[in-house]
């Protein structure tokens, strides 16, 4: 969990810290286009949503790309990692779906260099719930289903701690979420960390 902690913040879980070859990966998929990374790095998603979900059945909600980032990237990197998660979730027997249940309201600034609190100000009501192919999430899954957020990369918390707000506002709880990533903060990093 990132400290300070959003309010609002979902339970987080991710894969990996957010250095090294990971780091290396996440970018050379997100940026460089890279699509074949896609599957190990939901291997690691699905992994992930697996542990923390505890056995339920799952509905993964991706947080949505901007729609210049899609332009400049040729592709969704974080839906399409829930699809392929979900897929593998499947796989190994578990009921899996995901619901592309939300989008961008407004734009928002890039996150990149914002303090924690700056980016809090920056997503405010930036997202938003829309009605997908399968209706409303909130009349797509029933209470045995656990709502996860998903997203690649957790620095502060900012865009989950709005992405679950929005899903809030439309009815729908997600008490976690999973990143493939998480940023280890400096300043809580002991000797022996490795990062």
């Amino acid at each position: 969990m990132p400290s300070p902690c959003p309010e609002g913040l979902p339970e987080c879980w991710s894969a990996a810290d957010y250095a090294g070859a990971v780091r290396r990966a996440v970018i050379s998929y997100k940026e460089h286009g890279r699509t074949a990374l896609a599957r190990p790095l939901a291997g690691a998603l699905a992994l992930t949503a697996g542990i923390a979900v505890g056995g339920h059945p799952v509905i993964l909600v991706p947080v949505p790309s901007t729609r210049p980032a899609l332009r400049r990237r040729g592709h969704d990197p974080v839906a399409r990692l829930a699809e392929l998660a979900a897929g593998y979730l499947r796989a190994a027997g578990w009921p899996a779906t995901v619901s592309r249940a939300l989008t961008h309201r407004r734009r928002a600034a890039d996150q990149a260099g914002l303090s924690s609190l700056q980016r809090a100000a920056n997503l405010s009501s930036a997202f938003r719930v829309v009605n997908g192919r399968n209706g409303p999430l909130t009349a797509s899954w029933d209470a045995s289903q656990v709502v996860v957020l998903v997203d690649d990369v957790i620095t502060t918390g900012a865009t989950l701690a709005e992405a679950a707000r929005a899903l809030r506002a439309a009815g729908a709880q997600a008490p976690l979420a999973v990143t493939v990533a998480a940023t280890r903060r400096k300043d809580r990093m002991h000797l022996g960390d490795g990062g």
